[in-house]
């Protein structure tokens, strides 16, 4: 019997018992089903973080800041470090729970092996952004990112902010552009806008700056991002003049991009032995995705029970296959069929029990995974976007059909083999 022959033949067999085959594909169905579905779910927030660092383009910085107090109950207050917080307002934005940089801390951070151009990075509370000229009544709360003028945003019109100059310029979220009175982001841009702050001694002060950029949603966060000239103006003006020691939420360190993931993990241990915390921008991004990747474990958990069982269905099926086919054994065996091509037969049967499960599964998880896309993307993940929650990629899905395959495979050998050791005489007297 020719290979072709014994595909043929194969397939013909498992059709023969419709009922037992479905229950068998069934189980193989919903396995492939939950696998397609976690790994492209996976595959779509790694896919979103992974163009989320490469627009930021901030790859060969670290963001050091203060390490948090990690001891139970309260921070203990250090009169050189600890900032102040009022009613309703927080410690300087980005600064780690319990305090601040200091001048000497950034001369220890120039002694680390493997870090340059250190730069402290000043931040500010800014109260609310308005349209130059426009009603005082349309004032909307601002947040600054304290690294946004390190870090290339996300943009969805307009420009990066100037790395050096004297120049006010401000990125807004794309959040504010319908309220701000703009028809889209490209009619916001260059439009003239007023940055309010509050200084020590409770007077209100704006600031011009040009909107140079709106900003796409993103998952460090939300807020808006002010160029260093704009932001050191601003910190001068809520210090009403007033000699403060030099404090800073964070600083920003360069390293050589080639460096490895060692050297860069060496360079984080050195700065965290001077009492400091670092982190690169994946390292941000790091906590969602290791949320993701133990949901989608979870899921992958369920997904292997159910091939589990369905790998003792299709022992089961195939066992009772031999059994009522084996006559027809004997009768093949006499006619010439060696032992190894009713080995392949069985298997092949096995074979293609697993085709038919997992590609039936992996077509209906596509189906439904597409239609979820379109309604997470116009509903509750409208925010981010560009975020295919559930991303199918071609190649993941044939690793899936071709995993299930191969386990059907495998649990085919034991009947199979079982069917090759049948002797002829033996298995045509068989009643």
């Amino acid at each position: 019997m020719r290979t072709s022959d014994l595909v043929r033949a194969a397939v013909g067999n498992t059709l023969r018992s419709r009922v037992r085959t479905t229950l068998t594909v069934l189980a193989l169905f919903v396995g492939a089903f939950t696998l397609t579905l976690t790994t492209a779910l996976g595959a779509g927030v790694t896919d979103y973080v992974t163009r989320q660092v490469d627009q930021l383009g901030a790859q060969d910085v670290l963001v050091v800041t203060a390490a948090a107090d990690s001891a139970p109950g309260p921070a203990r207050y250090d009169p050189d470090t600890s900032t102040p917080s009022g009613a309703g307002a927080g410690p300087l934005p980005g600064a780690a729970a319990g305090g601040a940089l200091t001048e000497a801390d950034l001369e220890d951070l120039e002694t680390v092996a493997g870090i340059s151009d250190i730069e402290p990075v000043r931040t500010t509370a800014v109260d609310y952004v308005r349209v130059a000229g426009g009603d005082l009544d349309e004032r909307y709360q601002l947040t600054i990112a304290p690294t946004a003028s390190i870090a290339r945003a996300d943009l969805a019109a307009g420009e990066q902010l100037a790395a050096e100059g004297s120049a006010h310029e401000v990125l807004l979220p794309e959040e504010y552009v319908e309220p701000l009175g703009f028809a889209d982001a490209e009619d916001a841009l260059g439009t003239t806008v007023l940055v309010g702050v509050t200084d020590v001694l409770g007077e209100q002060h704006e600031v011009e700056a040009e909107l140079v950029g709106i900003t796409n949603p993103s998952l460090l966060g939300a807020g808006g991002g002010a160029g260093r000239a704009l932001v050191e103006e601003l910190a001068e003006l809520q210090g009403a003049g007033v000699d403060q020691r030099p404090l800073y939420a964070v600083a920003t360190a360069r390293f050589d991009p080639s460096s490895d993931d060692a050297a860069v993990q060496q360079i984080k241990d050195a700065v965290a032995d001077l009492g400091l915390s670092a982190q690169t921008v994946e390292d941000q991004l790091g906590l969602i995705t290791t949320v993701i990747a133990g949901i989608t474990g979870v899921l992958n958990a369920f997904a292997v029970v159910a091939l589990v069982a369905a790998a003792f269905g299709i022992v089961n099926t195939l066992l009772m296959s031999v059994q009522e086919r084996t006559r027809e054994i004997g009768l093949m065996k006499a006619l010439g069929m060696s032992g190894g091509r009713v080995f392949g037969l069985f298997s092949l049967e096995a074979a293609f029990l697993g085709l038919l499960g997992s590609v039936l599964g992996s077509v209906v998880a596509m189906a439904v995974g597409t239609g979820l896309n379109a309604v997470l993307a116009a509903g509750p993940l409208s925010a981010l976007g560009g975020l295919d929650v559930l991303l199918f990629r071609p190649g993941s899905v044939l690793g899936v059909v071709g995993l299930i395959v191969a386990i059907a495979f495998l649990a085919g050998t034991l009947p199979a083999r079982r069917a090759a050791r049948q002797e002829p005489i033996d298995a045509l007297r068989y009643e």
